[in-house]
């Protein structure tokens, strides 16, 4: 199998197990089902897979998750192939998720694309050299109104611009902490000027 449906092959671990603490999480989420429909928790347990083995997902453990589930295998390779939450391949420390639909378009997210690539050296689907940073466009994050935004592992950050962007790729390497959410400083999605009403 392959990540990011690049084609690129990708080495495989022999086998994966979960870890105890997993294992009892992933209990505790299939009990959260009815008899029957153990499978529901299909994304829920790749998810806790992808967690454990680095942020991707080998073949050993979607096998493992399709045992765990008692699904056949291929029924979690749809699963896991078909929503870009899953890599199948290995990522950098900070996965770099640009969103291009309409709205982040329309205010540049094109121009976030561009910052990635030349300040990092990389086209969309790699990772850098160093193994920091993994390169990806994606569809809608659901933060239209805070547009354009980049999700970063499992952060969002909002209004940003190249230079802001620039900037908190420079953080993230030097490892400095870095605030998720609007890099204007606006709480919420709150006009950009600030509110307008119901101000007392």
């Amino acid at each position: 199998m392959s990540g990011h449906d690049d084609g690129a092959p990708v080495a495989q671990p022999a086998s994966f197990e979960f870890t105890p603490e997993n294992r009892e999480q992933a209990a505790k989420i299939i009990a959260k089902y009815p008899p029957g429909r153990q499978a529901s928790a299909v994304i829920p347990l790749l998810d806790l897979a992808q967690r454990q083995h680095d942020n991707w997902l080998p073949r050993a453990a979607m096998d493992k998750v399709a045992e765990v589930l008692h699904m056949a295998p291929i029924r979690v390779y749809e699963v896991a192939t078909f929503y870009t939450m899953f890599n199948l391949k290995p990522v950098g420390k900070y996965l770099l998720q640009v969103c291009r639909t309409t709205p982040c378009w329309l205010r540049g997210s094109d121009k976030l694309t561009e910052t990635c690539q030349r300040k990092l050296g990389i086209g969309l689907k790699d990772t850098t050299p160093d193994g920091k940073f993994t390169l990806v466009e994606v569809e809608c994050l659901g933060t239209c109104a805070n547009a354009p935004v980049i999700q970063i592992n499992d952060d969002f950050f909002e209004d940003l611009d190249p230079l802001k962007l620039e900037r908190l790729l420079d953080s993230l390497a030097r490892g400095k902490p870095v605030t998720a959410g609007s890099q204007t400083g606006r709480q919420g999605s709150a006009p950009e000027g600030g509110p307008t009403t119901l101000l007392k």
